[in-house]
């Protein structure tokens, strides 16, 4: 008997990641945010050179097109809604962030926001760059 190991890939469409933001700002406008207290998180305000005020608003502008993944399984904690992943220039460095809605009537969460460490991709950002 022969066994055929099948991989299948889902793509995660434009129109979900719209609907995704969406529904995060919504919600956020709501309950609010909370940051995860990482080092890496703090630090990243003083490297970029902006205030919390203006962390948040460059959550509050993400587009489809600053999209890189998701959503992912939390494999940390499991009971957490499933995160996505984005990327975005802010003063001229690379900012990697990880945000999920939270649980039912609180808060959503920003895992991530800081440089990003590895090469992001965009799929819904067709501009090439010469």
């Amino acid at each position: 008997m022969n066994v055929i190991s099948i991989n299948i890939i889902i793509m995660t469409t434009k129109n979900q990641v719209q609907q995704f933001l969406k529904d995060f700002k919504q919600k956020l406008d709501v309950f609010s945010i909370i940051y995860l207290d990482r080092d890496k998180n703090r630090n990243a305000l003083l490297k970029l050179g902006i205030t919390e005020l203006q962390r948040l608003e460059n959550i509050k502008s993400l587009k489809p097109e600053n999209f890189h993944s998701g959503p992912n399984k939390d494999t940390n904690d499991p009971n957490m809604p499933e995160y996505w992943e984005f990327g975005k220039m802010v003063n001229d460095k690379e900012v990697y962030i990880k945000i999920n809605m939270g649980t039912k009537n609180n808060p959503v969460i920003c895992m991530s926001f800081h440089i990003a460490e590895h090469k992001m991709s965009y799929p819904f950002n067709r501009i090439v760059k010469l």
